[in-house]
């Protein structure tokens, strides 16, 4: 998004980064960037994209130079009196992470209101008339590489339980009640019923341990068309789910992605099928995709302090897996409203989506934003969660209600945000 700002002295380029990757790698950590008659925010509830900075800064860099003062978080150079043009710098769908910026400017992104986390008089978020997911969910999982059975329960689990209403408050099927609240053209819901299908075990690394975007999908066609237990091929209400495990790297993984999804082509698959890929962070980059359940390695200083970060314990017990859960409800929540990319979006390029779970990266509760994910819950072992799920607790970022026209979870103080009880 730019905005360049004038009045009758001096003139000041103004340029605001949103990242509006679906599943971000928790972005490298960046402070606002200043420059002569130039200035880069960073908002705390905008994750900020390397590469896009980069290449914004190269282009403008031959009309201004740095100050003494490249890394401080927020200035005004002059005042503000005319909004002169304002677009959206998009970026491809992927999935994201979210990332801590620095704590001293959750204040001014928060303003004086715990109520409205991440709403905004910018976000136009429309409906494009496209399908959403009416009909009854199945979720088909590609299990590709090693995976514990401790560590699969925790993901079927936490899937099984977006239908699961006897959870306790707040819980799981409370968030997924906002998912539902989107409609398609002829007024129908998403909907509620969301149940495990029939899944598929890839532990021969059948495409090796290196994949590409387009890979992927050959990972998916192989599930289909198996000789032996192929996946059913439901192009309606199917959602493919390839989870990648502790050891596979996936293009873009831990570098800009954690997750995706998209649908694929007939070309490479044979069908157009609504999927999603979602990687095991736990030996690659933890400190990236499963934060907040650990920390990158620049937040750890390496002699012991009173004031050092300290990551949240996991409520499962499994750091790389329990950091999958918010990618995963990222993911499922986006293809659900958005399947074919037609469908709930901002933006004017349906390649360049900014969906549901974009909106709201990194808050997980009221006041949520920045290096803060919000007001969450301690279980009784010290755990950190914000839902309930069947048997279990899950730690899953908020979504996007067009109805509020804010980011809600059922753990949200507000009471207007009952709808997710």
């Amino acid at each position: 998004m730019h905005e360049k700002i004038s009045n009758h002295m001096t003139t000041t380029t103004i340029i605001i980064f949103i990242n509006v990757n679906d599943a971000p790698l928790g972005p490298t950590p960046l402070p606002s960037l200043h420059f002569k008659n130039l200035t880069v925010l960073h908002y705390p509830q905008i994750n900020v994209s390397l590469h896009t900075l980069k290449l914004d800064v190269l282009y403008f860099g031959a009309l201004c130079s740095l100050t003494s003062h490249p890394f401080t978080m927020f200035s005004t150079a002059v005042p503000i009196f005319t909004l002169l043009s304002l677009s959206l710098l998009l970026a491809p769908v992927q999935g994201w992470r979210p990332w801590p910026a620095s704590s001293n400017i959750t204040a001014y992104a928060l303003g004086d209101s715990k109520k409205y986390e991440g709403s905004s008089e910018f976000v136009k978020l429309r409906y494009h008339m496209g399908p959403v997911m009416s009909t009854n969910i199945t979720v088909h999982t590609i299990w590709y590489g090693t995976w514990s059975p401790s560590q699969k329960k925790i993901i079927r689990e936490f899937i099984n339980s977006i239908s699961a209403t006897s959870s306790p408050h707040p819980s799981v099927s409370g968030w997924w009640r906002t998912v539902q609240l989107y409609t398609d053209q002829t007024g129908a819901n998403i909907s509620r019923t969301v149940k495990l299908g029939e899944e598929k075990n890839d532990r021969f690394y059948s495409h090796g341990k290196s994949l590409t975007r387009l890979s992927i999908q050959s990972v998916i066609r192989s599930a289909i068309t198996a000789s032996t237990r192929p996946l059913p091929i439901n192009p309606r209400s199917g959602l493919y789910l390839l989870l990648t495990s502790h050891d596979v790297y996936v293009q873009d993984f831990c570098t800009s992605v954690c997750g995706f999804h998209y649908f694929t082509f007939p070309s490479l698959v044979g069908y157009t099928l609504p999927y999603a890929w979602v990687g095991n962070s736990a030996k690659l980059c933890p400190g990236y995709c499963a934060y907040p359940f650990a920390l990158p390695a620049m937040f750890v200083p390496p002699s012991p302090s009173p004031n050092n970060r300290k990551p949240f314990k996991s409520p499962n017990g499994d750091v790389g897996v329990d950091g999958m859960i918010s990618v995963i409800a990222h993911e499922m929540a986006e293809l659900a409203t958005n399947p074919l990319a037609n469908a709930w979006y901002a933006g004017q390029d349906p390649s360049f989506p900014v969906e549901i779970a974009d909106l709201c990266e990194g808050i997980y509760g009221t006041g949520g934003g920045g290096s803060y994910t919000g007001q969450v819950l301690d279980a009784r072992d010290g755990a950190t969660y914000n839902m309930n799920g069947i048997r279990r607790k899950f730690l899953v970022q908020w979504v996007w209600s067009h109805v509020l026209n804010y980011c809600t979870g059922p753990n949200a103080l507000d009471h207007s945000s009952s709808l997710n009880h």
